[in-house]
């Protein structure tokens, strides 16, 4: 790593860190008031500056702040989406009325063994890719960035092993 690249490297993180020093109360309060829980949205501001500080990406004093509001206006989105999708989930297994509650959660159980086996066929860096992003919540870009792979090589990985993971649990569900 070059002097230059050393000295923009630790400008960056001191930018990233005296913003999160300045404003994260600020942020966190944003957030709770939009998904009602303070604990969560503390996760996700701890969270989303981690993720900051491993980009490396060109951000100035300037862009900062909008940066880290599209940031949480991300944030608070896939929030909500992962929630309907578990509270869809949830109602589902509810409403089953000719099933017990037990037997419930066995499915429930089973179905999500049948998807880890499902997952272990698949070449190993589709299954990471495909576990980051499901059990993650990540999006391909941060994965891209995480695993150091080109955009497209994440995204075109990533919706084959939808692709081979929708086909080997068809017939579960």
């Amino acid at each position: 790593m070059s002097e230059h690249d050393l000295s923009y490297s630790m400008n960056y993180h001191k930018l990233i860190i005296n913003y999160y020093s300045q404003h994260r109360d600020e942020i966190v309060n944003f957030i709770a008031v939009r998904i009602a829980d303070a604990d969560e949205a503390k996760d996700m501001v701890q969270d989303f500056f981690l993720r900051l500080l491993r980009r490396q990406q060109l951000v100035t004093p300037q862009t900062m702040n909008s940066l880290v509001y599209t940031m949480v206006h991300h944030a608070v989105a896939d929030y909500y989406r992962r929630r309907r999708v578990r509270e869809e989930y949830e109602h589902y297994l509810r409403r089953r009325d000719d099933v017990g509650e037990i037997e419930s959660v066995i499915s429930a159980r089973q179905l999500m063994e049948r998807m880890e086996r499902s997952l272990s066929r698949l070449p190993e860096a589709s299954g990471r890719i495909y576990r980051l992003h499901i059990y993650d919540g990540l999006q391909v870009s941060d994965i891209a960035q995480q695993l150091s792979l080109p955009y497209k090589q994440v995204e075109n990985r990533l919706g084959q092993a939808r692709k081979m993971v929708r086909r080997q649990l068809r017939h579960c569900v």
